[in-house]
């Protein structure tokens, strides 16, 4: 019997239970994963409140590492044995768990060096980087960056990586303990937007310049802040809404500013062609491998301890990356 985490109604965290399920045989196209690790990721809360619709009753979580015990037929990028890693979206949900039936395409397979918890701490979070760094944006050395959400998962990942291509970033953090963190990570300048006025303390550091690109992930009680932060012609780039949905957006607003470019982009859409997703997963985990990006787990939790994870993310309690330890 394979242990779960399901929710049968949306809601708050307390939605999420601890259950045995039966597994049976892997079909076509499938493999039986036994997990090492689990990720936690901040879209997980937007399935169980409802902002990500899926049916009743639900698996949670799309990211884990594990080894693969038993394949389907057709099966051929894998063998029993190999250990992997993956990252999806409805695709992968049901990752909270200690194994489980999935589709073999996603999987991707880890480097020898790569520690399990390493890698649910970082497929999703490094490979969204990667496009991040690698795809989004033409940056060369000089560039500025302004970075929300600069101690978290993400952040830490893009902040390392912004450093080897000689990028000056400018993260906003909570805390003086996050602004540390950052600051360890390769971030040159924080605010700590608590208590600072974000747009002008990007201009003052930016000597009235403005930053070349905003990487957003908060969403609503940030979204002008950004746009004022930003140079003529600058890319605002939307991660995520962490602070609610932006309602109400004229495009108007990137005129006024500057002929700003906006987008929205979802990781989906650069890791969908295979050799794409292999390009950025290479990299990423040469540079892992390598030491030249650490990933920080700054939270370690038991399977059954879901509700209280969520809470914690949900309350920005968090540094770095979470991960579920099997």
């Amino acid at each position: 019997m394979a242990k779960v985490i399901r929710m049968h109604q949306t809601g708050g965290p307390e939605v999420l239970k601890l259950e045995s399920a039966e597994l049976g045989k892997p079909g076509p196209g499938q493999v039986r994963l036994r997990h090492a690790a689990v990720g936690l990721n901040y879209a997980d809360t937007y399935f169980r409140n409802g902002t990500y619709p899926v049916p009743l009753p639900s698996g949670m979580g799309v990211e884990g590492a594990g080894t693969v015990v038993e394949i389907g037929e057709g099966v051929s990028h894998v063998a029993v044995g190999d250990r992997v890693t993956y990252t999806g979206f409805v695709n992968t949900l049901g990752a909270y768990c200690d194994e489980r039936l999935m589709a073999a395409a996603p999987l991707i397979k880890l480097p020898d060096a790569m520690a399990f918890d390493t890698a649910a701490a970082m497929t999703m979070r490094g490979l969204t980087s990667a496009y991040l760094m690698r795809r989004i944006h033409p940056f060369k050395a000089g560039d500025t960056v302004l970075l929300h959400a600069a101690a978290g998962g993400v952040g830490l990942i893009v902040a390392q990586w912004a450093r080897l291509l000689g990028l000056t970033v400018i993260g906003t953090v909570s805390t003086e303990e996050k602004a540390a963190v950052a600051r360890a990570h390769g971030v040159t300048h924080t605010i700590n937007y608590s208590h600072e006025n974000v747009a002008e303390r990007v201009k003052a550091l930016t000597h009235g310049r403005g930053v070349d690109v905003v990487f957003d992930s908060v969403g609503r009680d940030t979204f002008l802040g950004s746009l004022d932060s930003l140079r003529r012609r600058g890319l605002m780039v939307c991660l995520g809404t962490a602070s609610g949905t932006i309602e109400g957006f004229n495009p108007n607003l990137l005129a006024m500013r500057g002929s700003l470019y906006l987008t929205r982009p979802a990781l989906a859409d650069y890791i969908a062609d295979p050799v794409e997703k292999a390009e950025l997963a290479d990299e990423l985990f040469g540079h892992v491998v390598a030491g030249r990006i650490r990933i920080e787990i700054g939270q370690r939790y038991e399977l059954g301890e879901a509700v209280q994870a969520h809470r914690d993310l949900e309350s920005r309690k968090t540094l770095g990356s979470s991960v579920f330890m099997i």
